[in-house]
């Protein structure tokens, strides 16, 4: 017997403004065909002005809980992946704590899109360990609030949201059949800090800063990187990409999308998109796609999910997960 960490339940939530490729191109020199050829986005969601990146934590947290059917008091920890923190200390995540009447520890964790595998991993770790046995980990961002709205290479690209999900510890077989998270592989390259980053911080201009991204060098490296580390999730696991049911995939750029499901041999109906109507909401948006899938009655209990994802850093991962 081994212990395992399995999903009971999941919960999203988006502001509620909406801003479509054609309001864009009233904001930049940029158009909706470009925009859809080069990226499949169509649409994104805006945080409200005084909505914060907590709020959406905590809205989605609170609906990760109802779809789960646990109390919040019965939460021994909150990972809460954000590159958007509401304050540069303390971490968000206790201030979700405090909204939900959590009890244990919350933290924060930065690994950009990455941030959500990440936060997994590091909740899986505490259950397995015996710190915890129910954990909440949160991805949410309010991006936008990092753009430069005079790029139209980057602006057009990221949108706010969050997602949640509640894991529980519990003894399992310990083989590839088990529910919960199987396994979980974390990479970062930190020679390829400048390739993607925001110019502005508190040590260096005591401001947010906005972000700079080389698109080219990046999409470059989320082809190889990904696909190096969909092939280690199946090696670890013994499995072949015929097991997977579903690919949940960070929702950057519907080509890089396309590229990994090409190379998985998985069908377009066997991937969870919505790139289109989000846009990239960075750590958010594996979340988003999973409780979508999950709350459209798609992804059914015993079905084979792969997360992936890249972010700056580079930091890039994959989670290998049961339903």
């Amino acid at each position: 017997m081994v212990k395992r960490s399995r999903v009971l339940g999941c919960g999203s939530y988006l502001p509620a403004n909406v801003v479509t490729n054609r309001d864009l191109e009233a904001r930049v020199d940029t158009s909706d065909e470009w925009i859809v050829q080069r990226t499949g986005i169509k649409s994104r969601h805006i945080a409200a002005d005084g909505e914060l990146t907590s709020d959406l934590a905590i809205a989605a947290a609170t609906r990760a809980l109802e779809h789960a059917g646990v109390d919040a008091a019965s939460i021994d920890c909150i990972v809460l992946a954000t590159t958007t923190p509401d304050n540069t200390f303390p971490a968000t995540a206790t201030k979700v704590q405090a909204a939900l009447g959590t009890k244990g520890f919350a933290l924060d964790i930065q690994a950009v899109c990455a941030g959500f595998v990440y936060a997994m991993s590091i909740a899986d770790n505490f259950i397995r360990i015996g710190q915890a046995n129910r954990a909440l980990v949160i991805g949410a961002e309010t991006f936008s609030r990092l753009l430069d709205w005079k790029d139209r290479t980057t602006c057009v690209l990221f949108g706010d949201g969050a997602g949640a999900v509640v894991m529980e510890g519990y003894d399992a077989a310990g083989t590839a059949a088990d529910r919960g998270v199987l396994s979980t592989h974390l990479h970062s390259d930190g020679a390829q800090y400048g390739l993607l980053y925001v110019d502005g911080g508190p040590s260096t201009t005591g401001t947010a800063g906005h972000v700079r991204m080389n698109g080219q060098d990046v999409f470059r490296h989320a082809v190889s990187k990904l696909s190096s580390v969909v092939e280690e999730a199946l090696a670890a696991n013994g499995l072949e990409p015929s097991a997977v049911d579903w690919l949940v995939p960070h929702q950057a750029n519907q080509r890089i999308i396309d590229g990994i499901a090409r190379k998985l041999k998985l069908p377009s109906d066997k991937v969870v998109l919505t790139v289109d109507r989000h846009g990239n909401t960075s750590a958010a948006s594996i979340p988003l796609a999973l409780c979508e899938a999950v709350h459209d009655g798609r992804v059914k209990r015993g079905d084979l999910i792969l997360m992936e994802a890249i972010g700056g850093g580079l930091t890039w991962g994959a989670a290998m997960v049961r339903w």
